[in-house]
C-alpha cells in the first residue's frame, strides 16, 4: 500500500505542481505584453490565470497523499518531513494569498484599461520565483531524505 500511495504523491506533485510553475512562470512576461490590451493577450493571460487556479485546488491532493505516504512509512515526525511540510505549506501561501490575487488584480486592471502597471508584473515574477524555490527545495529533500535506506 505504502508504494501505492506513494505513487499517487509524486504523481499528483508532477501533475499539480509543473502546471502552476509554468503557467504562473508565464504569467508576468505575458502581462507586460498585454498592456496593450488585445485581445489574444488578454486571453492568453485570463488562461494562465484559470491553470493556476485549477491546478492549484488539484494540488490539495498532494499533502493528502504526502500525509498518508509518511504515516505508512512511519517518518511523520522525521525532520526532513517536517520542514517539507512547512515548506509546502509556505508554497501555498504564497500562492494562494499572493500570487492568484495579484494575477487577478493584474486581470482587473487590463479589462478596466488601467493596465497591470509597471511594477506588478516584477513583483508578481518576484512570488513566484519564491513559490518555485519552495518547491524546488521540496523536492530535494524528498530526493535526499536525510536518513534515507537507499544510501545514495
Amino acid at each position: 500500500m505504502t508504494k501505492v500511495l506513494l505513487s499517487l504523491h509524486v504523481l499528483a506533485a508532477l501533475i499539480a505542481i509543473g502546471p502552476v510553475a509554468v503557467a504562473a512562470s508565464m504569467f508576468p512576461a505575458a502581462a507586460r505584453r498585454a498592456t496593450g490590451g488585445t485581445d489574444r493577450d488578454v486571453a492568453v493571460l485570463r488562461t494562465l490565470h484559470r491553470i493556476c487556479r485549477v491546478y492549484a485546488a488539484i494540488g490539495i491532493a498532494i499533502p493528502v497523499f504526502g500525509f498518508a505516504t509518511a504515516g505508512s512509512l512511519g517518518v511523520t515526525g522525521d525532520a526532513w518531513v517536517v520542514v517539507s511540510i512547512v515548506l509546502t505549506a509556505i508554497a501555498a501561501a504564497v500562492l494562494v494569498l499572493v500570487m492568484l490575487p495579484r494575477q487577478q488584480g493584474i486581470l482587473d486592471g487590463i479589462g478596466e484599461g488601467t493596465g497591470p502597471g509597471r511594477r506588478a508584473p516584477a513583483r508578481l515574477a518576484m512570488y513566484t520565483g519564491i513559490f518555485n524555490v519552495l518547491w524546488a527545495a521540496v523536492t530535494v529533500l524528498m530526493i535526499v531524505r536525510p536518513g534515507s535506506t537507499t544510501s545514495a
